[in-house]
Protein backbone atom coordinates (compact mmCIF):
# COMPACT_ATOMS: atom_id res chain seq x y z
CA UNK A 1 0.00 0.00 0.00
CA UNK A 2 1.31 3.56 -0.97
CA UNK A 3 1.96 5.34 2.11
CA UNK A 4 2.72 9.40 2.03
CA UNK A 5 6.70 8.30 2.93
CA UNK A 6 6.06 7.17 -1.12
CA UNK A 7 4.60 9.92 -2.65
CA UNK A 8 7.67 12.21 -0.84
CA UNK A 9 10.08 10.02 -2.60
CA UNK A 10 8.49 10.14 -5.59
CA UNK A 11 7.99 14.31 -5.48
CA UNK A 12 11.40 14.62 -4.15
CA UNK A 13 9.78 16.77 -0.93
CA UNK A 14 10.09 16.18 2.89
CA UNK A 15 7.07 14.27 4.14
CA UNK A 16 5.77 17.36 5.79
CA UNK A 17 5.65 19.19 2.61
CA UNK A 18 3.14 16.39 1.17
CA UNK A 19 1.76 16.80 4.68
CA UNK A 20 0.85 20.22 4.10
CA UNK A 21 -0.61 19.66 0.55
CA UNK A 22 -2.94 17.03 1.88
CA UNK A 23 -4.15 18.87 4.47
CA UNK A 24 -4.80 22.52 2.55
CA UNK A 25 -2.19 24.55 4.33
CA UNK A 26 -1.74 26.56 1.46
CA UNK A 27 0.21 28.91 3.11
CA UNK A 28 3.19 26.72 3.90
CA UNK A 29 4.26 25.67 0.63
CA UNK A 30 4.60 27.07 -3.12
CA UNK A 31 2.12 26.66 -5.66
CA UNK A 32 5.29 24.92 -7.94
CA UNK A 33 5.60 22.83 -4.84
CA UNK A 34 1.91 21.89 -4.86
CA UNK A 35 1.11 20.73 -8.32
CA UNK A 36 4.30 18.84 -7.69
CA UNK A 37 3.39 16.96 -4.82
CA UNK A 38 -0.34 16.59 -6.08
CA UNK A 39 1.27 14.94 -9.45
CA UNK A 40 2.85 12.53 -7.17
CA UNK A 41 0.11 11.32 -5.83
CA UNK A 42 -1.62 11.11 -8.70
CA UNK A 43 1.45 8.73 -10.32
CA UNK A 44 1.37 6.48 -6.91
CA UNK A 45 -2.02 6.25 -6.23
CA UNK A 46 -1.93 7.37 -2.63
CA UNK A 47 -5.44 8.12 -0.68
CA UNK A 48 -5.11 9.90 2.72
CA UNK A 49 -6.24 8.32 5.58
CA UNK A 50 -9.19 10.12 6.52
CA UNK A 51 -9.50 9.01 9.98
CA UNK A 52 -6.05 9.74 11.00
CA UNK A 53 -6.75 13.20 9.05
CA UNK A 54 -9.71 14.21 11.00
CA UNK A 55 -8.01 13.13 14.37
CA UNK A 56 -5.07 15.32 13.59
CA UNK A 57 -7.48 18.24 13.50
CA UNK A 58 -9.92 17.11 16.48
CA UNK A 59 -13.32 16.64 14.19
CA UNK A 60 -14.64 13.36 12.75
CA UNK A 61 -16.61 14.91 10.42
CA UNK A 62 -19.29 12.63 11.22
CA UNK A 63 -23.07 14.35 12.27
CA UNK A 64 -24.61 12.19 14.98
CA UNK A 65 -28.25 11.19 14.19
CA UNK A 66 -30.50 8.78 16.57
CA UNK A 67 -32.60 6.92 14.29
CA UNK A 68 -36.20 7.78 15.13
CA UNK A 69 -38.55 4.87 17.42
CA UNK A 70 -41.57 3.92 15.51
CA UNK A 71 -44.19 2.42 17.64
CA UNK A 72 -45.53 -1.38 16.42
CA UNK A 73 -48.34 -0.85 14.06
CA UNK A 74 -47.23 2.91 13.29
CA UNK A 75 -45.28 4.77 10.50
CA UNK A 76 -43.45 7.75 10.15
CA UNK A 77 -42.31 8.53 6.12
CA UNK A 78 -41.78 11.64 6.62
CA UNK A 79 -38.49 11.26 8.98
CA UNK A 80 -37.72 8.56 7.08
CA UNK A 81 -37.32 10.96 4.34
CA UNK A 82 -35.70 13.27 6.24
CA UNK A 83 -32.94 10.87 7.37
CA UNK A 84 -31.90 10.24 3.71
CA UNK A 85 -31.62 14.15 2.84
CA UNK A 86 -30.22 15.06 5.53
CA UNK A 87 -27.54 12.46 4.81
CA UNK A 88 -27.50 13.74 1.59
CA UNK A 89 -26.98 17.46 2.78
CA UNK A 90 -24.37 16.18 5.37
CA UNK A 91 -21.96 14.63 2.38
CA UNK A 92 -22.52 17.90 0.18
CA UNK A 93 -21.09 19.95 3.51
CA UNK A 94 -17.85 17.60 3.74
CA UNK A 95 -19.36 15.14 6.37
CA UNK A 96 -21.21 12.02 6.94
CA UNK A 97 -23.74 10.87 9.35
CA UNK A 98 -23.09 8.14 11.66
CA UNK A 99 -26.97 7.04 12.19
CA UNK A 100 -27.26 5.62 15.95
CA UNK A 101 -30.33 4.09 17.80
CA UNK A 102 -31.18 3.98 21.56
CA UNK A 103 -34.36 3.38 24.05
CA UNK A 104 -35.91 5.18 26.36
CA UNK A 105 -33.45 4.12 29.30
CA UNK A 106 -30.06 3.92 27.65
CA UNK A 107 -30.25 7.39 25.41
CA UNK A 108 -27.90 9.23 28.20
CA UNK A 109 -25.72 6.83 27.89
CA UNK A 110 -25.35 6.47 24.21
CA UNK A 111 -24.85 10.41 24.08
CA UNK A 112 -22.07 10.50 26.64
CA UNK A 113 -20.40 7.41 24.90
CA UNK A 114 -20.50 9.26 21.42
CA UNK A 115 -19.33 12.40 23.09
CA UNK A 116 -16.55 10.62 25.08
CA UNK A 117 -15.22 8.71 22.52
CA UNK A 118 -15.04 11.65 20.16
CA UNK A 119 -17.04 9.45 17.45
CA UNK A 120 -18.76 12.84 16.01
CA UNK A 121 -18.48 16.24 16.09
CA UNK A 122 -21.78 17.10 16.36
CA UNK A 123 -25.84 15.83 16.37
CA UNK A 124 -28.85 16.17 14.98
CA UNK A 125 -32.13 15.69 16.88
CA UNK A 126 -35.61 15.23 15.98
CA UNK A 127 -39.04 13.78 16.96
CA UNK A 128 -39.07 16.15 19.98
CA UNK A 129 -41.07 16.73 22.47
CA UNK A 130 -41.81 19.24 25.50
CA UNK A 131 -39.03 18.65 28.42
CA UNK A 132 -36.79 17.01 25.89
CA UNK A 133 -34.42 14.91 27.85
CA UNK A 134 -31.68 14.98 24.59
CA UNK A 135 -31.70 18.52 24.22
CA UNK A 136 -31.86 19.25 28.04
CA UNK A 137 -29.11 17.22 28.11
CA UNK A 138 -26.85 18.48 25.23
CA UNK A 139 -27.70 22.07 26.07
CA UNK A 140 -26.21 21.13 29.67
CA UNK A 141 -22.98 19.91 28.55
CA UNK A 142 -22.07 22.78 25.56
CA UNK A 143 -21.76 20.04 22.81
CA UNK A 144 -23.10 21.23 19.07
CA UNK A 145 -26.57 20.05 18.02
CA UNK A 146 -29.03 21.40 15.77
CA UNK A 147 -32.91 20.32 16.32
CA UNK A 148 -35.45 19.49 13.88
CA UNK A 149 -38.30 20.35 16.04
CA UNK A 150 -39.08 22.74 18.72
CA UNK A 151 -39.26 21.96 22.39
CA UNK A 152 -39.87 24.62 25.80
CA UNK A 153 -40.71 28.13 24.40
CA UNK A 154 -38.18 29.49 26.98
CA UNK A 155 -35.24 26.97 25.83
CA UNK A 156 -32.72 28.86 24.35
CA UNK A 157 -31.28 26.20 21.45
CA UNK A 158 -30.63 25.85 17.91
CA UNK A 159 -33.75 24.52 15.63
CA UNK A 160 -35.08 24.03 12.06
CA UNK A 161 -38.76 23.51 11.84
CA UNK A 162 -42.06 23.45 9.82
CA UNK A 163 -44.41 26.25 10.86
CA UNK A 164 -47.19 24.12 10.71
CA UNK A 165 -49.75 26.54 12.27
CA UNK A 166 -49.29 28.30 9.37
CA UNK A 167 -49.79 25.45 6.74
CA UNK A 168 -52.84 24.32 8.32
CA UNK A 169 -54.26 27.76 8.90
CA UNK A 170 -54.07 28.28 4.58
CA UNK A 171 -55.66 24.81 4.18
CA UNK A 172 -58.35 25.82 6.41
CA UNK A 173 -58.89 29.23 5.04
CA UNK A 174 -59.01 27.75 1.32
CA UNK A 175 -61.67 25.45 2.64
CA UNK A 176 -63.45 28.58 3.82
CA UNK A 177 -63.15 30.44 0.54
CA UNK A 178 -64.96 27.23 -1.15
CA UNK A 179 -67.89 27.95 0.82
CA UNK A 180 -67.18 25.30 4.27
CA UNK A 181 -68.64 26.65 7.15
CA UNK A 182 -68.52 23.32 9.18
CA UNK A 183 -64.99 21.99 9.55
CA UNK A 184 -63.31 19.65 11.24
CA UNK A 185 -59.56 18.19 12.41
CA UNK A 186 -57.95 14.97 13.40
CA UNK A 187 -55.06 16.03 15.51
CA UNK A 188 -52.47 14.20 17.90
CA UNK A 189 -52.52 13.60 21.44
CA UNK A 190 -52.31 16.82 23.76
CA UNK A 191 -48.98 17.81 24.36
CA UNK A 192 -47.58 17.04 20.66
CA UNK A 193 -45.52 19.84 20.04
CA UNK A 194 -46.19 20.16 15.88
CA UNK A 195 -49.85 18.79 16.65
CA UNK A 196 -50.63 21.01 19.02
CA UNK A 197 -49.18 24.02 16.39
CA UNK A 198 -50.87 22.84 13.57
CA UNK A 199 -54.38 22.60 15.47
CA UNK A 200 -53.70 26.08 16.57
CA UNK A 201 -53.68 27.02 13.04
CA UNK A 202 -56.96 25.24 12.79
CA UNK A 203 -58.08 27.57 15.88
CA UNK A 204 -57.04 30.55 14.26
CA UNK A 205 -58.80 30.48 10.98
CA UNK A 206 -61.84 29.48 12.53
CA UNK A 207 -61.95 31.99 14.73
CA UNK A 208 -60.93 34.59 12.26
CA UNK A 209 -63.94 33.66 9.94
CA UNK A 210 -66.17 33.67 12.91
CA UNK A 211 -67.11 30.26 12.77
CA UNK A 212 -67.89 27.57 15.62
CA UNK A 213 -65.77 24.53 16.66
CA UNK A 214 -67.87 22.71 18.55
CA UNK A 215 -65.48 20.21 20.98
CA UNK A 216 -66.46 17.36 18.86
CA UNK A 217 -65.27 18.18 15.60
CA UNK A 218 -61.53 18.00 17.14
CA UNK A 219 -61.07 14.88 17.56
CA UNK A 220 -57.06 13.60 18.51
CA UNK A 221 -55.62 10.21 18.67
CA UNK A 222 -52.41 8.25 17.72
CA UNK A 223 -50.27 8.42 14.16
CA UNK A 224 -52.72 5.48 12.73
CA UNK A 225 -55.14 5.33 10.18
CA UNK A 226 -57.86 3.87 12.27
CA UNK A 227 -57.56 7.16 13.98
CA UNK A 228 -59.31 8.47 10.97
CA UNK A 229 -61.56 6.23 10.36
CA UNK A 230 -62.86 6.63 13.77
CA UNK A 231 -62.97 10.42 13.93
CA UNK A 232 -65.40 10.04 10.54
CA UNK A 233 -67.72 7.56 12.25
CA UNK A 234 -67.83 9.37 15.26
CA UNK A 235 -68.84 12.76 13.11
CA UNK A 236 -71.77 10.94 11.21
CA UNK A 237 -73.29 9.74 14.33
CA UNK A 238 -74.29 13.63 14.63
CA UNK A 239 -77.44 15.18 13.37
CA UNK A 240 -77.02 15.92 9.11
CA UNK A 241 -77.29 19.28 9.94
CA UNK A 242 -73.86 19.09 12.20
CA UNK A 243 -71.94 17.08 10.37
CA UNK A 244 -68.77 18.50 9.07
CA UNK A 245 -68.48 18.80 5.14
CA UNK A 246 -64.89 19.44 5.48
CA UNK A 247 -61.78 17.51 7.19
CA UNK A 248 -58.48 18.55 7.97
CA UNK A 249 -55.72 15.79 9.25
CA UNK A 250 -52.55 16.22 11.19
CA UNK A 251 -50.93 13.64 8.77
CA UNK A 252 -51.76 11.94 5.35
CA UNK A 253 -52.02 8.74 7.47
CA UNK A 254 -54.74 10.01 9.00
CA UNK A 255 -56.24 11.62 6.32
CA UNK A 256 -56.25 8.45 4.49
CA UNK A 257 -58.24 7.01 7.48
CA UNK A 258 -61.07 9.30 6.99
CA UNK A 259 -60.95 8.78 3.02
CA UNK A 260 -61.12 5.18 3.36
CA UNK A 261 -63.71 5.36 5.65
CA UNK A 262 -65.74 7.99 3.35
CA UNK A 263 -65.15 5.30 0.53
CA UNK A 264 -67.24 2.28 3.13
CA UNK A 265 -69.89 4.14 3.61
CA UNK A 266 -70.50 5.60 0.36
CA UNK A 267 -69.67 9.45 0.82
CA UNK A 268 -67.93 10.57 -2.46
CA UNK A 269 -64.47 12.39 -1.32
CA UNK A 270 -64.17 15.96 -2.94
CA UNK A 271 -67.73 16.18 -3.51
CA UNK A 272 -69.90 15.32 -0.30
CA UNK A 273 -66.65 15.38 1.87
CA UNK A 274 -63.64 17.78 1.76
CA UNK A 275 -60.42 16.37 2.69
CA UNK A 276 -56.98 17.86 3.50
CA UNK A 277 -53.96 15.90 4.99
CA UNK A 278 -50.24 17.12 5.91
CA UNK A 279 -46.85 15.92 5.28
CA UNK A 280 -46.91 14.98 1.16
CA UNK A 281 -45.92 11.34 1.61
CA UNK A 282 -45.38 9.67 -1.88
CA UNK A 283 -48.59 7.75 -1.74
CA UNK A 284 -50.72 10.82 -1.55
CA UNK A 285 -50.65 11.54 -5.19
CA UNK A 286 -52.38 8.11 -6.06
CA UNK A 287 -55.20 7.68 -3.76
CA UNK A 288 -58.46 7.79 -5.51
CA UNK A 289 -58.92 11.04 -5.29
CA UNK A 290 -55.45 12.33 -5.25
CA UNK A 291 -55.08 14.07 -1.62
CA UNK A 292 -54.89 17.52 -1.52
CA UNK A 293 -52.04 18.32 1.39
CA UNK A 294 -49.84 19.91 3.21
CA UNK A 295 -46.11 19.63 1.93
CA UNK A 296 -43.08 20.22 4.10
CA UNK A 297 -40.29 20.96 2.29
CA UNK A 298 -37.52 18.30 3.80
CA UNK A 299 -34.53 19.05 1.40
CA UNK A 300 -34.68 22.77 2.55
CA UNK A 301 -35.09 21.52 6.02
CA UNK A 302 -32.15 19.09 5.89
CA UNK A 303 -30.00 21.60 4.17
CA UNK A 304 -31.10 24.63 6.85
CA UNK A 305 -30.23 21.94 9.69
CA UNK A 306 -26.17 21.47 8.18
CA UNK A 307 -25.89 25.30 7.93
CA UNK A 308 -26.65 25.59 11.03
CA UNK A 309 -24.67 22.94 12.52
CA UNK A 310 -21.81 23.29 10.36
CA UNK A 311 -20.93 26.92 12.07
CA UNK A 312 -21.32 26.02 15.90
CA UNK A 313 -19.07 22.52 15.13
CA UNK A 314 -16.26 25.02 13.89
CA UNK A 315 -17.08 27.03 17.41
CA UNK A 316 -18.70 30.20 15.30
CA UNK A 317 -21.66 32.11 16.19
CA UNK A 318 -24.99 31.70 14.22
CA UNK A 319 -26.75 34.38 12.93
CA UNK A 320 -29.96 33.28 13.81
CA UNK A 321 -31.11 30.08 15.88
CA UNK A 322 -34.39 29.76 14.92
CA UNK A 323 -35.40 29.08 11.48
CA UNK A 324 -39.21 28.47 10.73
CA UNK A 325 -39.56 26.93 7.05
CA UNK A 326 -43.05 27.68 5.39
CA UNK A 327 -44.55 24.69 4.04
CA UNK A 328 -46.56 24.59 0.74
CA UNK A 329 -50.16 23.40 0.34
CA UNK A 330 -50.48 21.19 -2.37
CA UNK A 331 -53.74 21.16 -4.30
CA UNK A 332 -55.15 17.94 -6.01
CA UNK A 333 -58.56 16.08 -5.57
CA UNK A 334 -59.57 15.51 -2.17
CA UNK A 335 -60.64 18.80 -0.93
CA UNK A 336 -63.13 19.75 -4.15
Amino acid sequence: MTTIKDVAREAGTSIATVSYVINGKVGEVSEATRQQVMAAIARTGYRPNITARNLQSSQTKLMGYAWHDIRHGQMNPILDQFTYLLAQSAEAAGYHLLTFTHNDDNWEAVYHELIRTRRVDGFVISNTKQDDPRIAYLMRDGFPFVSFGQANPDWDFPYVDTDGAHGVYVAVNTLIGLGHKRIAMVGWPEGSLSGDARLRGYRRAMQEAALPVPSVYVQRGEQLEQTGRDALRLWRALPPADQPTAVVAVTDLIAIGVITEAKAVGIRVGHDLAVIGHDDVPLAQYLDPALTTIRQPLDAISRAVVAMLHPLIAGEPLAYRRDLVVPQLILRQSHG
